[in-house]
């Protein structure tokens, strides 16, 4: 029998950890977000929907950590990446349901290792993802010499 190495997870004091130092850019920022952080597996770690901030951006919020996690790429960077194939995949990837192309979505990487994903919703494509940045440097996963997402 095959085993393999541990793999690491996304704790629940780092998961609520990176909310609040969204929501905390978020209160700095003036603007209402909803953000969300998942495992390497899309499912939910953590989730905070601040006061008057949009019912619809719930869903975007999980569905960009979900988009993180589940290709390791910046949900702001999809348009980019998506330039160089042919015009089906440009249309049908986006049209897959709960990936999100737009900012706001970041995923977590520990030393080298897709651990999950956070996302926000509620402000700006910009905003959400500063406010995503700031959740990762909450929890030591963003160094501030990185280029952005």
């Amino acid at each position: 029998m095959k085993t393999t190495a541990a793999r690491p997870v996304v704790h629940w004091e780092a998961a609520h950890a990176a909310v609040r130092g969204a929501v905390g850019w978020a209160e700095e920022a003036g603007i209402a977000i909803n953000v969300a952080v998942v495992d390497a597996g899309g499912n939910l770690a953590a989730f905070l929907r601040m006061p008057g901030a949009f019912l619809h951006s719930i869903d975007i919020a999980i569905d960009k950590a979900y988009t993180a996690a589940g290709f390791g790429l910046p949900t702001g960077a999809w348009p980019q990446a998506l330039a160089a194939h042919s015009p089906a995949v440009r249309q049908g990837i986006p049209m897959r349901p709960r990936m999100v192309c737009f900012g706001g979505g970041l995923p977590l990487q520990h030393e080298g290792q897709l651990i999950g994903g956070i996302g926000v919703s509620g402000g700006s494509e910009l905003e959400d993802e500063a406010c995503a940045r700031a959740g990762l440097m909450a929890i030591g996963l963003w160094q501030t010499d990185k280029e952005p997402a």
